[in-house]
This record gives structure tokens, C-alpha cells and sequence, in this order.
């Protein structure tokens, strides 16, 4: 496996420090996330108000707000338990191990999923938050596909390895569920990996010792010059510099030696020139 490394860190522990920096800052982006869900769900309760009429209606004029508003909607509680955890996770995968990816992902993934909804879908009023969630997921899973750096990697397996049976519910399953937006969600999350993969630096790798010792030995043998690698052009000397410079060992110039024609009707001619 072809795996795009940079070099180690200077500073280990700042490298350290940074990670724990990223983990918080996408831990704290996917909480604020779930929290306003959850702050939407108790407000909906407290005033007795059916925000599900917010929801994506495919193909009615007043769906079309839908495509904004029906991820944040959720039809009980336990649908809203359903979705809390894996926004958790896969949100602080995301925006910690990839944020500027991420950060462009996530609109891409909320608005392209709902439009794919409402052109597309049955008739009915789709909402909640789990197309949101296949898109992170499939976004961890291509960016590790692509990538194949050790993070990627990593994220990408944990992603399957919790979430994994998203890969089933893109297809019609169990009823009262929206497939389409997970599917949805899912398509996007690719394209999303995609078109973002490389725009998060590679992370640093460790050097392990034999690799210095084997860079200084390479030096070593390039400046001693023992004859294993070829020189550079630059510290090859010229053999010859032309008429003008060169001389011959007795101080004079060099001289340029004629020599007679072959035998031949040319030849039977200048045989009274001497040359």
C-alpha cells in the first residue's frame, strides 16, 4: 500500500498537544450540533408545536424549505436518541481528523441529500438528522480509501467498524424510514471524499532510527566520494577545452594533423603536392 508521509514533527510533544486541540475543537462542534437538535426537540414539546411541518415534502412548493430545515427535526425522542450518537462520533471523527473537508462536506451533504429528496423520493414528509449521519460516515470511508495516510485509515475503520450497517440502509428496508435520504446522504458523502480528499495536510510520520542512519550513511558516501554513486556534472572536469587553451606538454599549442586522401583518382593528383 502507497502510503503519502511527511516529515516527523520537530516538537513531539506540541505535535501532541495540537492533536488534543483538533480532537476538542470536533468534539465540541459535533456537540453544539446535537445540543440544538435537542434544544429544537424541547421547545417543539414545551409549546405544543408540530415543527414537523418543516419537514421535506418531495415535490410541493413548501417542502422546498424542508431541504434546510428537516435535518434538524426530529419525530419523537427516540428517533432523536437514534441519531445523538453517532453525530457524536462520526461529527468528531470528521471535524478533528479532517476539518477543512469537513467544513465544505457538511453543507454539501445537508443541502445536496435534501434536494435529492424532494426531486426524487415517495410521497411523504421526510426528517431527521440520519442523512447527515451516512454522509459522514461514507465520507470517513472514501477519504480513507483515497488518502490511505494512517489517519484516514484509522478514522475510516472505526467508522465501519461502529456504523458499518449503514451500508444496508440505503436500500428500502424497515417503513417509516427514509432510505431516500439516507441514500442520498451516502452519494453525497462520496462525492464529498471525492472532491476534498487532498485538502487536508498528510499527518506527520515517525522516523525510526535505522532510516537516519541509513540517510547519513548515504551522505557519507557522497561526500567521501568512494565511487558508488556517480559524481554530480558540476565536479566533473573537462578532458578537453579546445585549440585555444590547450597545450601540449612541451609549451606549444595544439596542432591539427592532416592526413592524406585514400587511394584514388584524388590521390594520382596530388601526388606532386606533398603535404
Amino acid at each position: 500500500m502507497d502510503i503519502p508521509v511527511l516529515a516527523t514533527p520537530t516538537d513531539p510533544a506540541a505535535q501532541a498537544r495540537e492533536d488534543r486541540r483538533k480532537l476538542r475543537r470536533g468534539l465540541l462542534i459535533s456537540a453544539l450540533f446535537v445540543a440544538l437538535l435537542w434544544w429544537l426537540k424541547a421547545f417543539e414539546l414545551g409549546f405544543d408545536i408540530d415543527l414537523g411541518v418543516l419537514g421535506n415534502r418531495p415535490r410541493e412548493t413548501w417542502g422546498l424549505l424542508g431541504i434546510f430545515t428537516a435535518p434538524l427535526l426530529h419525530g419523537s425522542f427516540k428517533h432523536l436518541v437514534s441519531n445523538t450518537l453517532p453525530l457524536l462520533i462520526l461529527g468528531t471523527l470528521a471535524f478533528s481528523s479532517f476539518p477543512r473537508a469537513a467544513i465544505r462536506a457538511t453543507p454539501l451533504i445537508w443541502l445536496g441529500s435534501g434536494l435529492a429528496v424532494w426531486l426524487l423520493a415517495r410521497g411523504s414528509n421526510h426528517i431527521g438528522a440520519s442523512g447527515l449521519n451516512h454522509g459522514l460516515m461514507f465520507l470517513l470511508l472514501t477519504l480513507g480509501l483515497i488518502r490511505r495516510d494512517r489517519i484516514a485509515v484509522a478514522t475510516g475503520f472505526i467508522a465501519f467498524f461502529l456504523y458499518g450497517g449503514m451500508l444496508l440502509t440505503v436500500l428500502p428496508g424497515e417503513p417509516g424510514v427514509s432510505w431516500e435520504y439516507h441514500l442520498g446522504g451516502a452519494a453525497f458523502g462520496v462525492l464529498s471524499g471525492l472532491l476534498w480528499a487532498k485538502l487536508d495536510p498528510l499527518p506527520p510520520r515517525k522516523i525510526y532510527s535505522w532510516e537516519i542512519e541509513e540517510a547519513l550513511e548515504a551522505e557519507h558516501r557522497r561526500l567521501e566520494g568512494d565511487g558508488s554513486e556517480p559524481a554530480r556534472p558540476s565536479e566533473v572536469l573537462p578532458i578537453w577545452q579546445g585549440p585555444d587553451l590547450q597545450r601540449n606538454v612541451d609549451g606549444r599549442r595544439g596542432v591539427v594533423i592532416r592526413f592524406p586522401y585514400p587511394l584514388g583518382p584524388r590521390a594520382d593528383e596530388d601526388k606532386g603536392n606533398p603535404h
